[in-house]
């Protein structure tokens, strides 16, 4: 039996907190980071484009490698083992980046590093299931999505802004990045450390060796695809974020690009205040409207209204792009207003994958919905380095609008319950 010291340790908020900004960081690390270190590098957006949207095969085919994670050894080894092996992928990444085939050598790095975020994504979200009982479950969702997003905060504007101050201060942007992945990679190191001593061992968290099990997941697959209207299914799916994916690729390099060649000239610490702290804090306080609104009229009712309001704020960047103001204050407002329109307008993307998965595979099928969403972001987003550099910013930003009418015509065809995400009388 333990003593109350090592039983107070394990208790949820001893280790929630830690595994879910854990789980956060090595994402925006390979999606975000990797982004904006190599637009300060002189890398292309072509270049940038192309192989960073390859970075999110790792979710797309997440699905197919989940039950490997059940098969061999416990959820909290594939966690710790994990953390160790995001840090070493940092460290990697920190050593390589003044080498003089970095491009490809980072690249390199942050496959693995995405490998294993994908994977400790499975591994930390069965534990939840393992270490809590249901009413706890419930009690930390609030608490699992919070440290989500504050890792996104401190990614993509604590580390963004220490980027650019070092840049600032030591005249060399190869070191300043170094500095920073050097930063992150000791920061798991540490977070691995932690987790090694206070998460919990719960008798569940055993591998699964019993093969219906296994099989019973696969067969899960089949079902999916046999699903009523799935054809309209997928295109939701692919088609929904067919204009954001394309535009979250550039939105940060058009930031940095120099005015003359049609971006905003702003300063890497700059894009690190306005793109990743005030955008992301815009998009949960989206988000959070979103649901609430959802859970009082239900998603049929707000379907229309979310997805206009997803897709017209786009319009500020053709704005930004035209005009090309020096305000602070009107940059930081624009990127805010779009934010909150994408956060706010995504809410029903997700509530419509938890409607897919209902039933008795639930589990499988959101897994695989968040598969195509994947896909769906890594596609188009391939292209769109490409298509800037032969069209220019302002034109990009008005292909970025004509992108959206895909996703209007697939959601025309959306069967929904009226019922669909509302509180009952019940409930409330």
């Amino acid at each position: 039996m333990e003593d109350p010291a090592t039983a107070k340790s394990r208790q949820p908020w001893c280790w929630i907190p830690t595994l879910y900004f854990s789980q956060g960081l090595p994402y925006v690390a390979a999606m975000m980071l990797s982004v904006i270190m190599y637009k300060n590098l002189g890398v292309s957006n072509t270049d940038i484009a192309l192989y960073t949207s390859w970075l999110y095969l790792p979710w797309v085919i997440k699905p197919l490698w989940s039950p490997i994670v059940d098969l061999f050894r416990t959820k909290r080894f594939w966690i710790v083992g994990l953390q160790f092996l995001a840090g070493a992928a940092m460290a990697a990444v920190a050593l390589t980046v003044p080498a003089p085939g970095f491009f490809k050598a980072t690249l390199a790095m942050f496959w693995l590093l995405a490998f294993s975020s994908a994977t400790h994504d499975i591994a930390a979200d069965g534990f939840y299931l393992l270490a809590l009982k249901s009413h706890q479950q419930a009690a930390f969702v609030g608490v699992r999505s919070t440290f989500f997003r504050l890792a996104m905060i401190a990614g993509q504007g604590g580390l963004v802004y220490l980027a650019g101050w070092l840049q600032e201060t030591t005249g060399n942007v190869v070191h300043a990045w170094s500095i920073v992945f050097g930063v992150l990679a000791v920061l798991f190191v540490l977070v691995g450390i932690y987790h090694l001593f206070v998460l919990p061992k719960p008798a569940s968290d055993h591998a699964v060796r019993d093969a219906k099990v296994t099989s019973g997941y696969f067969s899960a697959f089949g079902s999916f695809f046999r699903k009523k209207h799935i054809g309209v299914i997928l295109g939701y799916l692919l088609l929904y974020r067919l204009a954001e994916s394309q535009l979250l690729k550039l939105a940060t390099p058009f930031m940095l690009d120099e005015r003359g060649i049609g971006g905003l000239g702003l300063s890497t610490q700059q894009v690190g205040i306005f793109y990743g702290t005030i955008g992301v804090l815009a998009l949960t306080i989206g988000g959070l409207i979103g649901g609430y609104v959802v859970s009082c009229y239900g998603l049929r009712r707000l379907l229309w209204p979310m997805i206009i309001t997803m897709h017209v704020p786009n319009a500020v960047f053709i704005l930004l792009a035209l005009a090309q103001p020096e305000n602070s204050y009107l940059i930081g407002s624009a990127v805010a207003v779009e934010q909150l329109g994408y956060g706010f307008g995504f809410t029903a993307y997700m509530m419509y994958m938890m409607l897919v998965s209902e039933g008795e595979n639930s589990t499988a099928h959101y897994a695989i919905c968040t598969g195509f969403m994947a896909l769906g972001m890594m596609l188009p987003g391939m292209a769109a380095g490409w298509i800037q550099e032969q069209i220019g910013y302002v034109n990009f930003f008005w292909w970025i609008m004509l992108a959206t009418i895909p996703s209007l015509v697939v959601t025309g065809m959306l069967k929904i319950d009226p019922s669909f995400g509302r509180k009952t009388k019940i409930e409330t």
